[in-house]
């Protein structure tokens, strides 16, 4: 039995092999629209999300299985100091599969030691987003056709973003990967993953704090948000929250063929004016993900179409 606690649970060979699924799955959705017949996923969200748990419960449904599950912590008997551990074992005995997401880093860590059923990390607090990673990699592979020999800039909160940290451990292990990291001093990149990830495999970087000066370029530009919840007092986050906009005028120093994504939920820090753009591609990124979460249940339940 197999889960996903981070993006290097899967090998690249691996992932080239789940993103030819989601490929097949995109092009012929009938073929696997009753491959999950009689299977249950619950989603265990003991923090709030739209994309992550509906797109786990939509690429379920689209397999032709069921759901259930909580939306929050409150509404879960974790309210009344119910253990992680517990709660896992209590759900091994109703679904098949479960995704998890957790405001304490490796909480899902810890389901998983004590499941009987397949667990996906669904996002544990500033640390990993295995899932939305997948979804990231379709997304560039399916638009640049390779996810090789880049320039990604990175740009936001690159401090508490689990996405760009998941994004990075990813991309590493691709030839001719180079980064630049875009973030005011406060929001830099963790120093473990500056040392430990880009400075031990040797990938090139460079960190700027003005996103005009990166923009040209760039082959990819990943944009994220300023995370409320990340903040210990709220002066900090009003101070930080609108650093970074982009809009039609920086686009027009991009390259005619820089993709834009973004994990979203964003606030402010994408105009809507950019949404026109061809080169936004944050809104085909969420569809991606149904995608990738169909292929990655199918394969952690091991059933072939």
């Amino acid at each position: 039995m197999r889960h996903l606690m981070s993006p290097l649970d899967f090998s690249v060979e691996e992932l080239d092999r789940l993103m030819d699924l989601a490929g097949d799955i995109e092009a012929h959705p009938d073929k696997y629209a009753h491959a999950c017949d009689g299977k249950k996923l619950a989603t265990l969200f003991y923090e709030p999300s739209t994309r992550t748990r509906l797109s786990h419960e939509a690429a379920m449904l689209n397999l032709g299985g069921s759901i259930m599950g909580f939306s929050s912590a409150d509404s879960s008997s974790a309210s009344k100091g119910e253990s992680v551990s517990d709660t896992i074992r209590t759900i091994s005995c109703y679904a098949d599969i479960c995704a998890m997401r957790h405001p304490k880093e490796g909480a899902p860590m810890v389901a998983c030691r004590h499941s009987s059923i397949p667990v996906i990390n669904a996002g544990d607090g500033g640390h990993q987003h295995p899932t939305q990673t997948l979804t990231d990699l379709l997304t560039i592979r399916s638009l640049k056709g390779r996810l090789d020999h880049m320039t990604i800039g990175l740009c936001g909160d690159l401090k508490f973003g689990r996405t760009v940290h998941s994004l990075i451990h990813a991309l590493v292990r691709y030839e001719g990967i180079r980064f630049v990291l875009i973030s005011p001093e406060e929001l830099r990149l963790p120093s473990y993953i500056r040392e430990d990830v880009l400075d031990q495999k040797g990938v090139p970087y460079e960190e700027v704090v003005r996103l005009e000066d990166a923009l040209p370029n760039l082959d990819l530009l990943y944009m994220t948000r300023v995370q409320k919840e990340r903040f210990f007092n709220e002066e900090d986050y009003v101070r930080m929250k609108d650093f970074y906009i982009l809009d039609a005028k920086k686009m027009a120093l991009a390259p005619e063929d820089m993709y834009v994504l973004h994990p979203l939920p964003r606030v402010n820090e994408i105009s809507v004016e950019v949404d026109d753009d061809p080169r936004a591609a944050y809104f085909k990124q969420m569809q991606y993900g149904v995608y990738i979460r169909m292929a990655l249940i199918l394969t952690l339940l091991e059933i072939e179409v």
